[in-house]
């Protein structure tokens, strides 16, 4: 993915504005994500990029697997950003790198770029369980150095950036919070006439619960599990559809899920899809629920929001902050008060219809172009910070600490 520069003039807030001028800089664009199964880091990564070419940036898309610039082919992620980028980066000279994934800056500052880094969260601090040990070291050491040699890093979400200066010894002036969009949702095809029929031999009854994300220890299906579970207790209960690639800690998960369907609850496990089918799967739910223990963004549920699907969230992490008056929000260890939430949504019309409404009316906040216009404020703040120099620049971080008792 690259462009050239563009006249179209854009104001820092998306405003066009006479006689402003788009960045004329070519930006290297962390794409180690472009070309693998897509997850809401890898979602962000591209439609962040598209919004600054739309804006009129020069945007290449270096490190994806096949596709851009200096693809790393069967290279892995971690070496490519280590070892190859270093030396390209020396070599090409882009003025800004933007790295896109939490962490995957290289380990020292290349003399004339100015480096971005977006921080999405920082789940192995927080829930040190839900990952292997090797990763959560891996994590913890780079992030403190990335946060180091970046010149200015956006958080996405406030949440997201209480947590980095909780745990980080960050300037705080580095930092800039960034909402993802969600109104890609607007622009992916409609399910053709053969994943509409694949979807219908499922054989879904017409009222049904999705959730949608990792089978992922920290996101909490084993709450949803026990409140369908409830809801089967008090009668013919709603089937549960599960959408979404297998993650650490799913093997418990999974057994969970077996144990309910011995006992007649009616789950589907449907593993990652198409997004062409996943949307189309998304709009037939009745309800979505997504009762995370902590998220740094949630795009899944805002995706249903703007769907109009009638949306449960939990009250942990950024869910309150981006979801907002356009969900309903449990506890992440309520399993009864999201049985009877769900309930009073299944049995209600007029509840649906209301939460459709607000949930929709909330999610048009979150435009990829607003998030593209503010990522484009941050690489100004980071082209002036690097050309004041690198020695002693801003506040730089002594390292990570985990909060005490690892959670």
């Amino acid at each position: 993915m690259s462009g050239t520069v563009r006249t179209r003039q854009v104001g820092p807030a998306g405003i066009h504005q006479p006689g402003y001028k788009a960045l004329a800089v070519r930006v290297a664009f962390d794409a180690t994500l472009f070309d693998e199964p897509t997850t809401g880091i890898a979602l962000a990564a591209r439609e962040v990029a598209a919004g600054l070419l739309r804006a009129g940036v020069s945007v290449e898309a270096w490190g994806a697997r096949h596709s851009g610039r200096f693809p790393r082919r069967g290279q892995s992620k971690t070496l490519w950003t280590l070892t190859r980028l270093p030396r390209l980066l020396a070599q090409e000279r882009p003025p800004l790198f933007h790295a896109t994934a939490n962490f995957n800056l290289p380990l020292g500052r290349v003399p004339g770029v100015a480096f971005v880094l977006t921080v999405h969260d920082v789940v192995p601090l927080l829930l040190p369980d839900t990952v292997s040990t090797a990763f959560r070291w891996q994590f913890q050491a780079w992030l403190a150095r990335s946060l180091t040699v970046a010149h200015r890093i956006i958080c996405v979400s406030q949440t997201a950036k209480d947590s980095v200066l909780e745990r980080f010894d960050v300037d705080a002036s580095k930092l800039t919070v960034v909402h993802h969009g969600v109104d890609h949702v607007e622009r992916v095809s409609r399910a053709d006439a053969i994943s509409r029929a694949w979807l219908d031999t499922l054989g879904l009854p017409a009222r049904f619960v999705l959730y949608a994300g990792a089978l992922d220890a920290r996101k909490n299906v084993e709450l949803v599990l026990a409140a369908m579970e409830r809801l089967a207790r008090k009668g013919p209960a709603p089937a549960l559809v599960l959408a979404g690639q297998r993650w650490f800690g799913a093997g418990a998960i999974e057994r969970r899920i077996d144990e309910l369907v011995q006992r007649g609850v009616k789950v589907h496990a449907l593993g990652y899809l198409h997004e062409t089918v996943f949307y189309e799967l998304m709009r037939r739910a009745t309800a979505f629920v997504f009762p995370s223990r902590y998220e740094g963004f949630g795009l899944p549920p805002l995706e249903a929001m703007a769907l109009g699907v009638p949306t449960i969230v939990s009250t942990a992490g950024s869910l309150p902050e981006i979801c907002a008056e356009g969900a309903q929000a449990v506890a992440p260890d309520d399993a009864e008060g999201l049985a009877h939430t769900l309930w009073t949504l299944l049995h209600s019309e007029a509840e649906r219809t209301k939460w459709s409404e607000k949930g929709v009316a909330r999610a048009r906040v979150f435009r990829w172009d607003t998030a593209a216009e503010r990522t484009l404020a941050v690489y100004r703040q980071a082209l002036a910070d690097a050309a004041e120099g690198d020695g002693g620049l801003i506040g730089a971080s002594r390292g990570g600490h985990e909060p005490s008792g690892g959670r």
